[in-house]
């Protein structure tokens, strides 16, 4: 059973941010609020945990899963950013988009699109994101907690966040709860990868994006 941790959402206890990260550092995957919806999370460079996250979502190799970064500026030690991608993402982060950029090579390869070597990067505009990246100093794996309280339930219904700790309790090690509401308002994501840049997901903030690209 998962440990719930409360975390103030506008000044995190250092003391709580030392034991989640203590907590990533050995392997442990979280449930975590960001400022789109609650998201499944680990350390970056902790292969085990990302198997974990890839097996909990069911997902493919050859879907990239998205992390989080602290700054535009850490983003280009995992991501080679043009001048004109660079450009967009300044207007933009923080805040609720995915970039889809190449990778480094900093980046797992579990973590990549396998045959495009690209990658999905957030810097969100979350106290909590932000003080757990400080204290990590590695990206955090950051992937949508969307799932239904039954199998006849639409996966996108709103659900409370009792719920959502109830229902994913048993695949998570730690839920950080900022005693705030999920949302199912996702991240637009951004393909920069080509030119002209594309929304290939219309989420929060979606129309403000679409003025800079």
């Amino acid at each position: 059973m998962a440990k719930i941790l409360t975390v103030h959402p506008d000044n995190p206890q250092i003391r709580r941010i030392e034991e989640i990260k203590a907590a990533l550092q050995r392997g442990a995957l979280m449930l975590y609020p960001t400022d789109t919806v609650y998201a499944i999370g680990c350390d970056l460079t902790v292969k085990s945990a990302v198997e974990r996250v890839r097996q909990i979502k069911s997902l493919a190799n050859d879907k990239p899963l998205t992390f989080l970064c602290p700054s535009l500026s850490n983003v280009a030690s995992y991501a080679f950013v043009s001048d004109a991608a660079y450009r967009i993402m300044k207007r933009l982060i923080p805040g609720p988009y995915t970039f889809l950029l190449p990778a480094t090579k900093l980046v797992p390869k579990l973590v990549q699109n396998p045959k495009r070597k690209t990658t999905g990067i957030r810097v969100p505009k979350h106290n909590v994101c932000l003080a757990l990246l400080e204290a990590l100093s590695n990206p955090i794996i950051s992937t949508s907690a969307h799932f239904p309280a039954n199998e006849t339930e639409d996966i996108n219904l709103p659900m409370t966040r009792m719920e959502l700790f109830d229902h994913l309790e048993k695949f998570v090690d730690v839920i950080v709860d900022t005693g705030k509401e999920p949302t199912i308002e996702v991240s637009t994501i951004i393909d920069l990868t080509g030119d002209p840049p594309n929304i290939i997901r219309q989420g929060l903030g979606w129309q403000e994006a679409e003025v800079w690209l």
